[in-house]
C-alpha cells in the first residue's frame, strides 16, 4: 500500500477583516474551504473546522486533509476554486502554519 500526502494548515485570524468579526470570516472561510472538498481527483480526506470554544486552541480555522500523492496535491493547489479562495485567506490572515508530511 503506497503512502498517503497529508497536508495541514491553520490560520489565526484577524480580529477585525474583510468589514466583518473574526468570527464571521471563520464561517466564511470554512464554507470556501468546504468548496474545495471535491474540486480534484485523488483527495482522500477534507476536513475544514473552526476553533470550538471552551476547547483549547492557538489558532482559528484548521483543514485537514489528505491526498492520494503529491501531485493530487499540487492540482489541488493551482485548481481555480482554490486560487479563487486565496485573496479573501491573505486579507483576513494574520498568521499561517502549514505542514505536508507521507504517511
Amino acid at each position: 500500500m503506497s503512502a498517503t500526502l497529508k497536508h495541514i494548515v491553520l490560520w489565526k485570524l484577524k480580529e477585525q477583516a474583510e468589514g466583518a468579526d473574526k468570527a464571521t470570516n471563520a464561517r466564511k472561510l470554512k464554507a470556501l474551504l468546504d468548496s474545495c472538498a471535491e474540486i480534484v481527483p485523488g483527495i482522500l480526506k477534507f476536513e475544514a473546522v473552526i476553533a470550538q470554544p471552551g476547547l483549547e486552541a492557538t489558532y482559528d480555522v484548521l483543514l485537514n486533509s489528505e491526498f492520494v500523492s503529491v501531485e493530487a496535491l499540487d492540482a489541488y493547489q493551482v485548481h481555480p476554486t482554490h486560487v479563487a479562495i486565496k485573496p479573501f485567506v491573505a486579507a483576513v490572515r494574520e498568521a499561517r502554519q502549514c505542514m505536508d508530511y507521507l504517511s
